[in-house]
């Protein structure tokens, strides 16, 4: 008797169970496509411009998530999927994207977008653009705010991402649609393994040929070359990235953070070890996953998750009357979850907390720890949090406050 390694079923049972479980697969897929989320909308309802007909496939939209009402922020992010400019991944890089957002307050909008065999540049920014206009236009029937409006692109969809937010115009004031008289500047950017170059030998071929054709002309690849394209009118950009993407290398994420920083525009990029190109969620990769939470904590942290205003703040910290060595002072609003605390190192008794990522207006709770000396030695056990109930109204314009802690 052969050795059985699993434990042995006879065959008809296994015909029988094989019948079961493609009866149960062929269920469960019909359970997906009939819960696949809002119905879309069409972005032009009378025809998109530049279409070749009257195909599901010249017809850009827009799927609509909402998040329950007492849990809204005021923020929306436009999604697009990634598929190499040839197909689009709306599953893990939208309807899922969009359905986490949801989770903390962000309304999600999940864009079809056209693209190739039918569709080269300039559709897909077309598309985009006019995704944006359109939450921008109808902001106050989908509760989000409009200056708090971002968009977020994978792979390809994140070289579109990329590419809208490099341009962008204020809008056509002269239009008769009002759609089109907004901004299709989109207020932040999230880009995922993205797509950046169109020029560069880390760029990614296939998108290149299928947005641009064969023989494309140099200098729209280079104007479509988002690297190339950052100002200091580029919104605040998110990135993350994975260091073993053999599709999509992370050069592309590193030579876009590169331009935003020399730009001065403000930047996060995080770049994972392990990962290969299309996790979306990365639901399987525990240390991966937790890109959606630096994520969120980028959101907060730059002010997209509530409507505030900041201000610089500096001032002194002393402890018994002599200026703390090393520190930190923080200052947290005592109102919302979701407005951004805002933070300073203290070096010698100062600190100053630029406007930029000031201080919100309002009410603020006051910590301050202390690091210790700066000496060759240990001179405390431990950072060490003054228990103290230290409170600051911050006004705008600049503000100085000092602290002296009696410890």
């Amino acid at each position: 008797m052969s050795a059985c390694p699993l434990r042995c079923v006879p065959q008809s049972h296994t015909l029988r169970l094989l019948g079961l479980s493609l009866l149960g697969a062929m269920l469960l897929s019909a359970t997906s496509l009939s819960a696949a989320g809002p119905e879309p909308i069409l972005l032009w309802p009378e025809g998109a411009p530049r279409a070749i007909g009257d195909e599901p496939a010249d017809k850009p939209e827009l799927r609509i998530y909402l998040p329950a009402k007492e849990k809204a922020t005021g923020a929306g992010v436009v999604i697009c999927p990634g598929g190499g400019y040839g197909i689009l991944a709306t599953d893990h890089e939208g309807h899922q994207i969009a359905r986490w957002f949801n989770t903390i307050g962000v309304a999600g909008f999940v864009l079809k977008y056209r693209h190739a065999p039918r569709y080269r540049h300039p559709a897909p920014l077309a598309d985009a653009q006019r995704a944006i206009r359109h939450v921008r236009a109808n902001a106050g029937q989908l509760n989000v705010s409009p200056w708090r409006i971002g968009i977020m692109g994978f792979s390809a969809g994140g070289h579109l991402a990329s590419t809208v937010v490099t341009h962008f115009d204020s809008g056509k004031p002269e239009s008769e649609d009002p759609v089109e008289r907004v901004s299709s500047r989109p207020d932040y950017a999230i880009l995922g393994y993205p797509v950046i170059s169109m020029i560069e030998e880390y760029g990614h071929a296939g998108s290149r040929q299928r947005l641009l054709g064969d023989n494309f002309d140099s200098q729209l690849a280079e104007f479509l070359s988002n690297e190339k394209q950052v100002t200091k009118e580029t919104p605040p950009c998110f990135l993350f990235h994975t260091g073993e993407d053999a599709a999509v290398p992370v050069e592309n994420s590193l030579a876009f953070y590169r331009a935003l920083t020399k730009a001065g525009v403000p930047a996060e990029l995080h770049v994972y070890q392990y990962g290969p190109h299309g996790v979306g969620l990365a639901p399987g990769a525990p240390d991966l996953a937790g890109w959606k939470d630096r994520l969120a904590d980028w959101m907060k942290t730059s002010g997209f998750l509530a409507d505030v205003t900041r201000a610089e703040v500096s001032g002194t910290v002393t402890v018994n009357g002599q200026p703390l060595r090393w520190g930190q002072i923080t200052f947290i609003p005592v109102d919302s979850n979701n407005k951004p605390a805002a933070f300073a190192m203290i070096s010698q008794g100062k600190y100053q907390i630029p406007a930029a990522r000031g201080v919100v207006v309002g009410e603020n709770r006051v910590e301050i720890h202390d690091l210790g000396s700066v000496e060759p030695r240990p001179t405390i056990e431990d950072a060490r949090k003054f228990e103290t109930d230290l409170r600051a109204t911050v006004g705008t314009g600049k503000s100085t406050f000092n602290f002296d802690i009696r410890d």
